[in-house]
């Protein structure tokens, strides 16, 4: 099932972006966030991967912490696999993290930990899954609606105000 899993991200990356076609793998080593972790690649070097086509909430919004949580349990001192789709604006690599054949970026989706970020996401299976998850009112989607605020709103007047 591994080998599938791996196969259909590695043709789905190849057919979005083939100039970025790259596979990372990797121990996880530290975890920053719902969306954001470090890994200690199998070259000995230290990458902060961002989970491409979602958006956790960040660590001081309702649901932050839970998230991060999440995440770990998923990934923390496993080995994984990344399928590279790019780079962000901060030097993170982006990609799509697999580990034992778990889609992580679908999972954290699928348990209500994280949002498909629509500005970056080209997944229509995210967007079902995000549909499943807040219809079943898993994880963050369990919350009252004033609590539910997307992480990219909930930055977008931080940064305006210069913090």
């Amino acid at each position: 099932m591994t080998h599938l899993l791996r196969g259909l991200c590695l043709a789905l990356l190849l057919t979005t972006a083939p100039a970025l076609a790259a596979e990372i793998t990797g121990r996880v080593i530290g975890i920053s966030d719902g969306d954001t972790l470090t890994l200690l690649s199998d070259r000995r070097r230290q990458i902060r991967i961002r989970l491409a086509g979602i958006d956790a909430p960040e660590a001081h919004q309702p649901y932050g912490s839970r998230a991060r949580q999440m995440l770990a349990a998923l990934v923390f001192r496993r080995q994984v696999t990344v399928m590279v789709e790019d780079t962000d604006r901060y030097g993170r690599t982006v990609g799509r993290v697999i580990a034992g054949g778990t889609d992580v970026n679908a999972a954290m989706v699928r348990r209500g930990a994280a949002w498909v970020y629509r500005a970056y996401s080209h997944d229509p299976a995210l967007l079902r899954l995000e549909a499943q998850a807040r219809a079943a009112r898993r994880g963050l989607w369990a919350l009252p609606e004033a609590q539910r605020q997307p992480p990219w709103e909930w930055r977008r007047p931080r940064r305006t105000n210069g913090r």
